[in-house]
């Protein structure tokens, strides 16, 4: 059995169906030949844009020259409002300064700091799922979300899903998330920063409204480190780091920006990871059962048992694999350049598809296939070196991609330690992105007690 993929369109659309399916989902939007093809090129009358699935072109663009290829604001218009000038959207030395503050609260050895509140949050979504455990359909990604939102919280500021504001902030998310289409006008038509981007008006308002209830939160820590009364977490490191080089901290808005994005980037992310890994289990109950049995070796929260969770990792790296959370990557050339003997004009927009790249034909075996044995293999070790990234590459990789390999299988490992989970029959979810890759009417599946 293979594990679900959207349709693909047709191979010639005209540009305004292109826009019409690109906003209501940018994986249909795409034709079958990219699964092969090496580069595509497609032009609009305003812009020329550029898929990009040789891993040389990969490489240079992430690793070798990632100066040259600054983000593109046609992605991070849409994000704008609730984002503001965080570090998922900056470029040049506003974000290598904000990433010389960030990155040290993600090392290694904060990793084992944050490890407890990981499992406590954990063993609260296990408590939260024993209701449901009674064999009915159940929607499991509204319950992914929950248990991705209360690690944030916890690693972050120390307070569980249950504080009021960490409840606002996650209820006022789901809202947002529903609101905002992963496109607006910016992403096809080149206008200045001043011009209106012609939000939703409740886009706005639950913009608004998370960023003034993180400002609460941002507010009261600062308060708690000017007091010597601040809890050693996530939160507290970021804002007590100085960078390096100006010996500055972040100030109260800089910090509410990349609170924003840290809840977006930790929570919507870790979600959809989630959610589809244990559909993955539940469609392949073979290897459910071989991770639960794994999960056996879970006696406490101590961080040295992280090391015996290898095959709920390589299951959850190959879920990372087949629905990555964010399928599309978009880059702009700061320069003219010549890829695969073909021009490429100064402002064009490079596409760096996680999605595409994961599942190319000519690079993975089995492409469209669940196989976790793959990464002890050649091709498996080849291609993760060159064409899996799930959490980008190079210098803008995500500052919080080990931390979602530890959270990850850790989530898993306990919830099939407890339950197992079940298809549904007639209940096939259909990828679809909108700010990650989710299922379009939800990802349902039978819960029962181990």
């Amino acid at each position: 059995m293979i594990p679900p993929k959207p349709p693909a369109r047709a191979d010639k659309v005209s540009l305004w169906r292109y826009v019409r399916l690109f906003r209501s989902d940018i994986l249909s939007a795409q034709p079958a030949k990219l699964y092969r093809a090496w580069m595509a090129e497609f032009r609009t009358p305003f812009f020329r844009s550029f898929l990009a699935n040789d891993p040389a072109l990969v490489q240079t663009v992430l690793k070798d020259r990632p100066d040259d290829f600054p983000k593109s604001d046609r992605i991070g218009a849409g994000l704008r409002p609730l984002l503001g000038e965080s570090v998922f959207l900056t470029n040049g030395e506003v974000w290598k300064r904000q990433r010389r503050i960030i990155d040290p609260a993600f090392e290694g050895g904060r990793l084992r700091d944050t490890y407890g509140a990981m499992y406590a949050a954990a063993q609260a979504a296990v408590t939260r799922l024993a209701p449901l455990a009674n064999g009915t359909p159940h929607e499991v990604e509204a319950e992914t979300s929950h248990a991705a939102a209360d690690v944030i919280f916890r690693t972050l500021f120390s307070i569980p899903i249950e504080h009021q504001i960490a409840a606002d902030v996650f209820t006022k998310f789901r809202d947002y998330q529903r609101s905002q289409p992963i496109l607006n006008l910016a992403a096809f038509i080149p206008v200045p920063r001043w011009f209106p981007r012609f939000f939703k008006g409740q886009t706005k308002r639950t913009a608004r409204d998370i960023r003034a209830l993180i400002t609460q939160l941002t507010v009261q820590r600062m308060a708690a480190i000017k007091a010597g009364t601040a809890p050693d977490d996530l939160a507290t490191k970021i804002m007590t780091t100085p960078d390096p080089q100006t010996g500055e901290t972040f100030t109260t808005a800089e910090m509410v920006d990349q609170v924003a994005i840290f809840f977006l980037a930790g929570h919507e992310t870790s979600a959809s990871a989630l959610a589809w890994t244990l559909y993955l289990m539940a469609l392949y109950p073979d290897w459910q059962d071989r991770v639960a049995q794994e999960a056996q070796a879970l006696t406490g929260p101590d961080f040295k048992l992280v090391a015996k969770l290898r095959l709920s990792k390589d299951v959850f790296r190959e879920a990372l694999r087949l629905y990555p959370p964010v399928p599309m990557m978009v880059r702009e050339a700061g320069c003219p350049e010549r890829f695969r003997d073909r021009d490429v004009p100064r402002g064009s927009q490079i596409v760096l598809s996680p999605w595409h790249l994961h599942r190319h034909e000519r690079l993975w075996d089995n492409p469209d296939g669940f196989d976790p044995t793959r990464w002890a293999t050649e091709n498996g070790k080849q291609c993760q070196r060159e064409a899996y990234i799930p959490f980008s590459a190079g210098p803008r990789v995500c500052t919080g991609a080990g931390f979602a390999m530890v959270e990850g299988p850790l989530i898993l490992s306990m919830l099939l330690r407890a339950y197992r989970f079940d298809l549904v029959a007639g209940r096939q979810p259909v990828p679809v992105a909108h700010l990650t890759v989710r299922a379009k009417d939800g990802i349902w599946l039978r819960i029962t007690p181990r």
